[in-house]
């Protein structure tokens, strides 16, 4: 009996996810090739390890069996890896990390360019998504770690807050909205006034903001949003021509405020604030890049208790 690393990998994913199509998009692999790679594996062991229907997959007795030991093959090797790379000295290897929109697009790249600067070995993937996506992505080990923009309870993720951010109410600073004008503040009642260009339902930005609404008895149901973009540049772009108002993070406007093309807008007795947050799989042996990325940004982030500014635009 030959057990191949690879098939068993693919067997572990297939195991996770329950379909060949989505371990095919998650392992890059097409459906055929994945049928195959689980077809000889289930040779070489002369055993049946899924039972198939036409839309899912389910372990039998025997692939049940075989995921307990397949979690424990894959985690020793991926602790073999960590402790030659350790040997030899030299921290190298892939770094995929997963991140929520604000934090890909406005706090990662500056950092992650901090750190290829004293990691030059280490091969960097980030890829943007939303949080469940990326919980899912961190279960199935495509991912090493994951940035999202909330926390979230599960029992098999250990997670750390690496700073507040706060969202706030942004206007046009050239074509000021007639019923905000030049006003530094507005009451939270003149919020049901103005025309919003909002993130689309489900991300982590617009649920705060209703989360936050709500908790101060208003209802985010009431809001005239007049526009819904899933890309935080195109809100930005909208919002600087005067089609509307906006509430992003802070962490997302810093060029702009000093451009002077948006301005805040402070809502009164109010403050939308979230945690971003670090992600990792608890039963998984953190490869060394990885390992040094989650050290390198718990340090950049320590000591802060109160709201964190994000770094500036650029490295």
């Amino acid at each position: 009996m030959i057990m191949n690393l690879d098939q068993l990998k693919v067997f572990h994913v297939a195991a996770l996810k329950k379909n060949f199509s989505e371990t095919g998009k998650i392992l890059h692999l097409s459906q055929p090739s994945i049928s195959l790679q689980i077809q000889q594996l289930e040779a070489s062991l002369n055993t049946k390890l899924f039972e198939r229907t036409t839309k899912t997959i389910r372990l039998t007795d025997s692939g049940k069996l075989l995921f307990d030991y397949a979690e424990q093959i894959i985690h020793l090797v991926e602790k073999a890896k960590k402790d030659l790379a350790l040997l030899e000295g030299s921290i190298h290897g892939d770094l995929h990390i997963g991140a929520s929109l604000t934090i890909g697009e406005h706090l990662l790249p500056y950092l992650l360019g901090r750190f290829k600067r004293e990691y030059p070995k280490v091969h960097l993937l980030m890829k943007i998504d939303n949080s469940h996506e990326i919980v899912e992505q961190l279960k199935n080990g495509t991912i090493h770690l994951g940035f999202i923009e909330a926390p979230i309870a599960h029992p098999d993720l250990v997670q750390h807050p690496l700073m507040e951010d706060e969202l706030v109410l942004i206007c046009s600073a050239r074509e000021p909205h007639p019923l905000i004008g030049h006003r530094d503040s507005i009451a939270a009642h003149e919020l049901f006034s103005l025309p919003f260009i909002m993130r689309e339902r489900g991300s982590g930005t617009r649920q705060v903001m209703e989360e936050s609404l709500r908790s101060n008895r208003l209802d985010p149901d009431k809001l005239r949003i007049e526009l819904e973009l899933a890309n935080t540049e195109s809100i930005k772009a909208a919002v600087e021509s005067g089609m509307g108002v906006s509430i992003l993070s802070q962490s997302a406007i810093g060029k702009e405020l000093q451009l002077n093309t948006l301005r805040k807008v402070n809502i009164q007795g109010i403050k939308l604030r979230r945690s971003f947050n670090v992600l990792y799989e608890k039963n998984r042996v953190l490869s060394l890049p990885s390992e040094a990325f989650l050290h390198y940004i718990l340090g950049y982030f320590a000591g802060s208790a109160d709201l964190v500014e994000p770094p500036p635009n650029g490295p």
